[in-house]
């Protein structure tokens, strides 16, 4: 059964967010994940980042290119997520690496068993030729790393591609809700989208999150009323990341004040410290527990 989104009340939709490990600085990005374990955010997708992506937009591209340029590759991600993952109660991390910049390669049993061994929730692939999807399967299944798998909702084209990757997902199911880049609206059809998650629900038994336009709490309640167990919410978190850091401002409380719009379960910040810009060796933010919660539900690898 898929750890992902499993502690959420079946009333309530569980909440992704989407960011390029790097941006912020890696450091930070430390701070920035003990506050989404503390707002018991469900799932952190965290990119391996890679150029030039044709389905993302200028949000996020941005984005990559600031962590590219500070030199984060996948030895960096790798290590990052090995010293942190341990200390994380509740918050889920599926890592996402794309094909051609960071996988490609004979060895992917060797890059998947490196995945597997910091301890990471689950692994997405970006770009993956349909070729060697047979072989990346069996690699992931060799080390017990649960899989999340893509399809798009407009997809009476791509109905074999949908069957498979419901079939493939054993974290979840990654359900784009409409064609084009990331970083506009939730712009899908609500009849299409309601069919395409009664249909998969009909194929697989891992949790369905949708993302791709989701901006507000509006939005994740709409998605949820149609059918899914979880949004991801992308472009509208890593803008305000971005707008942090332009104005040397504490990247940590900006992107907290956004998540305690889109998600139940946000944690109170103490407000007896100040905005600080943060730095390298920052690791002061400290935030309240929700009630609730357990002492640790992360279970031990």
């Amino acid at each position: 059964m898929s750890g992902f989104f499993a502690r959420r009340p079946p009333d309530q939709p569980g909440l992704a967010m989407f960011l390029n490990a790097g941006d912020p600085p890696l450091p930070v990005l430390a701070d920035v994940m003990r506050m989404l374990d503390d707002c018991r955010v469900d799932c952190l997708e965290l990119a391996v980042p890679f150029p030039d992506s044709v389905t993302d937009g200028p949000v996020i591209r941005r984005s990559a290119q600031r962590a590219l340029a500070d030199g984060v590759g996948l030895d960096e991600v790798l290590g990052l997520l090995s010293g942190i993952l341990p200390r994380l109660r509740h918050l889920r991390v599926a890592l996402l690496a794309d094909w051609s910049h960071t996988v490609r390669g004979p060895a992917v049993p060797g890059f998947v068993r490196r995945v597997a061994d910091s301890g990471v929730d689950g692994l997405l692939v970006h770009g993956l030729p349909p070729r060697l999807r047979a072989g990346y399967l069996e690699a992931v299944q060799e080390a017990g790393l649960p899989v999340v798998a893509t399809c798009y909702a407009a997809s009476t084209a791509e109905v074999k591609a949908a069957a498979a990757a419901a079939e493939s997902a054993t974290a979840y199911l990654y359900l784009v809700a409409h064609y084009g880049r990331s970083g506009g609206t939730l712009t899908a059809d609500r009849q299409e989208l309601a069919a395409a998650l009664a249909a998969l629900r009909r194929t697989t038994a891992v949790p369905i999150a949708v993302g791709f336009g989701v901006r507000s709490r509006a939005d994740i309640d709409l998605l949820h009323g149609l059918g899914a167990d979880a949004a991801v919410v992308g472009s509208a978190g890593v803008a305000r990341i971005e707008h942090a850091l332009a104005e040397g401002a504490d990247v940590v409380e900006e992107l907290h004040t956004f998540v305690q719009t889109v998600s139940p379960y946000s944690a109170s910040r103490s407000l007896d410290k100040p905005l600080i810009q943060q730095t390298p060796d920052s690791a002061s933010h400290s935030f309240n527990k929700p009630p609730g919660g357990t002492p640790d539900d992360r279970p031990t690898p």
